[in-house]
Formats: structure tokens, sequence, C-alpha cells
């Protein structure tokens, strides 16, 4: 098939990481007889001290002409909180003008690093699930105010942003344990109390086989340490999402391994991984790039409706990591450790 990837590379160890998820990318299209037209595009801080906007015209275009966008990663100390713009505001505006409201985060253990996690291995072991975050709504697009002695941030959700985004995680659940999880703050905001009602009668009246329980962000974010192989699909909005995904990643053993899809009503879709820009390390080739080529898997799964070629990328990761392959953010006490292009080679060996 043909098809066109818009491929960002941002900020920080964002260059370096979407490097290897290209060099996957290419290697599909030789040995599965695709064409991938790829489309470099500013983003984020490098988009700012290019043009002062961090989603220019020309980026944005690029993005909604393509089938399919790889991000790596943006931000840094240069555009902090008190920068006049700022890197994540043009994150924010993507989302929107792309129309991705889900954010899918799947983190499952790879049996081989079971003792690399600060986690017990009991705790761990058989853990498999998804968190499903509404992207678009929330506290982080709510109206904001700002004066010398008060700032407000609103939260809003409206009915059907919330039943869209249960129908994803309904569709998800259906395909795995058929179980879902609501997270919500009910005993506080109301608009955890609509979202409680609107995902029950979603859950109730579209999958009748799917089990919905609510629980409360807290005592979540306590279980996901304490239980974690309790849960299969978890419905998030957008800030609880934010916090619990990174949370999550501790059940991986690393931030570094875990990918993300931004999906909306079409095809087109944004992957990247859940880490960020990490400009301590940048231009050090010590960064973990695995995040990234399992977003490669779900660009190809979800944009482009490749699944062997996506289960091939999942495979060729899983066989590298049990051959010893390791980058020193998920390394064991005493394990020699790859650079970034180096866990790349050995990706790719093992794709063949």
């Amino acid at each position: 098939m043909k098809a066109g990837i818009a491929v960002i590379a941002g900020d920080g160890i964002g260059p370096e990481v979407v490097a290897e998820g290209l060099r996957v990318l290419e290697r599909i299209a030789v040995k599965f007889r695709h064409e991938f037209e790829m489309h470099a595009a500013p983003f984020g801080g490098a988009a700012i001290d290019l043009v002062d906007d961090p989603l220019p015209k020309g980026t944005l275009d690029a993005c909604l002409a393509a089938d399919a966008v790889l991000l790596g990663a943006i931000g840094g100390p240069k555009w902090g909180p008190s920068a006049r713009v700022r890197p994540e505001q043009g994150l924010l505006r993507i989302r929107r003008e792309l129309g991705l409201y889900a954010n899918l985060r799947p983190i499952k253990l790879h049996p081989a690093l079971r003792n690399a996690s600060a986690l017990k291995p009991e705790i761990l072991d058989g853990v498999d699930l998804v968190f499903v975050r509404e992207l678009t709504g929330g506290i982080y697009f709510g109206e904001k105010t700002r004066t010398a002695t008060l700032a407000t941030d609103l939260c809003s959700y409206s009915s059907a942003e919330i039943e869209r985004i249960t129908r994803v995680a309904g569709r998800l659940a259906m395909g795995r344990g058929r179980k879902v999880v609501s997270v919500d703050k009910a005993n506080v905001l109301e608009t955890s109390r609509l979202w409680r009602e609107v995902a029950e009668r979603v859950i109730k009246s579209e999958f009748p086989g799917v089990s919905l329980e609510h629980a409360l962000v807290d005592s979540t974010a306590m279980h996901l340490i304490r239980r974690p192989r309790d849960y299969d699909v978890l419905l998030t909005e957008n800030m609880f999402g934010d916090i619990l995904t990174d949370e999550g990643a501790m059940l991986a053993s690393s931030l570094g391994l875990l990918p993300s899809a931004s999906i909306g009503d079409g095809r087109r879709g944004l992957y990247e991984p859940i880490h960020g820009s990490a400009p301590d390390i940048a231009g050090q080739g010590i960064a973990n790039p695995i995040g990234t080529i399992l977003s490669v898997a779900l660009l190809l799964r979800h944009s482009l409706g490749l699944e062997t070629e996506a289960g091939a990328v999942e495979a060729a990761v899983s066989q590298a990591i049990d051959a010893g392959a390791r980058t020193a953010d998920f390394a064991e006490k005493g394990r020699d450790t790859l650079s970034t292009s180096a866990m790349g080679d050995a990706v790719l060996a093992a794709l063949g």
C-alpha cells in the first residue's frame, strides 16, 4: 500500500528516538512491499525557535494531508511555564485540529523485565491493561483566567464528549477482558458525576457484555500499584489519565518502553511514546527508542490497518528484549546497556 506519514521529531531526545522509528518503518516497507512517504515538519520548541509558533500552518497542513503522524517529544526548560509561547500549546491545538479525542496507552509487562521494575515481581506478573484517556476536553482545554493574585482553570465536559470516549473504551473491552473501570472524582466534582451517569448509560445500552465499575482517582492511584492485574480497560478524563498513565509506567519498568495512540473518528492518528523530551540526556545517544518503535506498531495497526506488520514490529521488540537488549533506563543492575541506535539495530535484526 501507499501511505503518507507526517514525521515530527520535536525537541530534546525526540529526533533521536524518531530516527529509530523511521528505520523500522523503512524496514517494514521493504519487507512487506509498501511505499511510505515521510514528510518532516517542525513542531513544539523547535518550531517556536523557527517561526515563534509551536504549530506552524505548514506543519498542520502536512498532518491534515497525512494518513498518520509520528511524533517524538516536545518541550524543555527553554520554553518553560513562564514563556510567552510554549510547545504544549501546539500539542493541545494539534489534538483538537485533527479531532483526536481518544488517547490509548497500553501497558503490558514483558516477562523478561519482571525484575527490572522497582515493584515486586509477583505484583507485576500478568499485567496487561490499557488506558483510554479523553484528550480534547476537561481542565486542559477550559477557559483560563489569571490576575496577580488569582488564577482559574475551568473543567467542563459535555454528554457527547463522554459518550464518544466511553464507546472507544467499550469497543476495546469487547476485544479484551470485557471489563471497564471508569475513573473519576464523583464525590467532589460535578463533571465526574455526569461522567458516571453517561458512561453507565452507554455501556449498558451499547455494550451489554461489558462490565463497568466506577472508581475514584485517588484509590485507583493506589490500587494501580497494589493490584494492577485487576485492571483491563481504564477509562479516564483528560487530567486524571495524564497522571495515572505516567504512574502506570512503573508497571513496565520504564517510561521509555511505552507507546501511545491518539485517535478520533477517522483513521488518521498521532503516535508518540509517552515519555517527555528528556533534555538532560538529549544528544547523548542513550535514550530508549522502544516507546517510539512500539508507537510505530500502533500506527501500522490503527491508521494503516496493517495488523500483520504491527505484530511483526511488536514481536521484534519482544525478541530483542528476550535476547538481552537494554538501554540504561530499564537495565537490571550489572547488565550491559546499548545506545539508542544499537537498540534500534537489535530490533531491526529481530525484524529480519
